[in-house]
């Protein structure tokens, strides 16, 4: 899981950049698919606070009814923090010995 987690948070910074619109498609979909991810584990280990952040993450890239932000100045913001998010989680329960 640590590498499918690091491929989320590069998407998410890769992001940033000016590409066509199937990228972002497809960056729902793995983003989905890494929160939820994340989502399960964190809820089992019981780190509620990084459940509450990957369950908005989770809404926030839902790929079947999406959120439509129609500026890329308001989804810069959001591609970072979901990119920390992702990487800084995966640390985070490295630390306190819960691996996935």
């Amino acid at each position: 899981m640590k590498y499918f987690f690091l491929f989320c948070a590069l998407c998410c910074f890769i992001a940033v950049l000016r590409l066509p619109i199937d990228y972002y498609t497809f960056l729902r979909i793995v983003i989905f698919i890494g929160a939820g991810v994340a989502l399960y584990h964190l809820f089992r280990n019981k780190i509620y606070y990084w459940t509450a952040v990957f369950g908005f993450i989770l809404i926030l890239f839902n790929p079947v009814f999406p959120i439509y932000l129609h500026k890329k100045s308001l989804w810069l913001p959001l591609d970072i923090i979901t990119g920390i998010s992702f990487s800084v989680s995966e640390f985070y329960q490295k630390r306190n010995g819960k691996k996935k």
